[in-house]
């Protein structure tokens, strides 16, 4: 932990790490620009309890008063939920946003530099960023793929956004030497679809051989991230060719309004989940809850991983 960034753990989260017990990261910008209140907290609830059936403790993150707390309770994730205004912070913002004392919700990439520095080393989130369609012209990558080469936390995920180019956001994993892994199915998951139509570099169904993996990784010296993917399950899951429509239209009826740069994500996120009435909408939460079970065993299966290797 590093003396010149505050971190303020929840007495949970505290207790969990001095035990060594499973903790899992995750990120708080679901709450604050995702769903409406109540049900955003809710949602919010719903994902750490799925984190403790999986068998670890959850560590929600946020950036509040100049500090990073680690476990954000019942009354802050109600306060988050509630309060408008409250501004996402990435990797890039974090240092301005705690030198100032400021507050924000982290995103992936801001998650994963907190974990890092709290001693978590797994994460879980619905889906990643990735390489946004058009980035031969616009350079339009997300941070969240440059964190993954920096950061040593294991993400566990429904895959990338269908929104990107996944077939260059892949590319991008490769070229980086993030290692990718499968979990319960053979393709690479499209966040609320089953699968991009790309088939993973790796599927591994058993959770302490994917424990020992990331071990390994570590242990030879790579810094970043390995990514495991977990699909939806299949009565949560938006059918592709639905979602690659709607996707379509949204992306010509943004091209008209001329609307570009870090807006244009939210836009197609609100354009596709209309096109599909709420479908996508209800398939992120679904998500968002199933991943978070599976990072719980994940995080569980490297504790014991690390307990049989000390």
């Amino acid at each position: 932990m590093s003396a010149a960034i505050p971190i303020v753990y929840s007495e949970e989260v505290r207790e969990a790490l001095h035990e060594r017990r499973p903790v899992v990261a995750l990120e708080s910008n679901v709450i604050t620009h995702g769903l409406k209140y109540p049900h955003n907290a809710e949602t919010a609830h719903q994902v750490e309890a799925a984190v403790r059936k999986g068998g670890s403790v959850p560590a929600t993150i946020c950036i509040e008063d100049g500090a990073i707390r680690v476990g954000m309770t019942g009354p802050d994730i109600e306060r988050f939920a509630s309060e408008g205004g409250i501004p996402k912070v990435s990797s890039r913002d974090l240092p301005v946003v705690l030198a100032r004392g400021g507050r924000g919700a982290t995103t992936v990439a801001s998650s994963l530099v907190a974990a890092e520095l709290a001693g978590i080393p797994f994460f879980s989130s619905a889906g990643l960023g990735g390489v946004h369609r058009g980035a031969e012209t616009t350079m339009d990558i997300s941070s969240d793929l440059i964190q993954l080469t920096r950061s040593k936390v294991a993400v566990v995920c429904a895959g990338a956004k269908m929104i990107l180019d996944l077939k260059l956001t892949m590319e991008y994993l490769e070229t980086q030497c993030v290692p990718v892994i499968s979990y319960g199915s053979d393709d690479f998951p499209a966040f609320y679809c089953a699968s991009s139509g790309i088939r993973s570099p790796y599927r591994i169904d058993d959770e302490d051989l994917i424990a020992k993996v990331v071990g390994t990784h570590w242990a030879a010296g790579h810094p970043g991230s390995v990514v495991i993917t977990a699909p939806p399950r299949d009565e949560d899951a938006v059918d592709a060719a639905v979602a690659e429509a709607a996707i379509n239209d949204a992306l010509a009826q943004a091209d008209r309004e001329g609307v570009t740069g870090q807006g244009l994500t939210k836009y197609l996120m609100h354009a596709v989940d209309r096109a599909t009435g709420g479908r996508t909408a209800q398939a992120n939460m679904a998500v968002l809850i199933s991943t978070a079970e599976v990072g719980g065993r994940m995080a569980a299966a490297y504790a014991r991983y690390l307990s049989d290797h000390s």
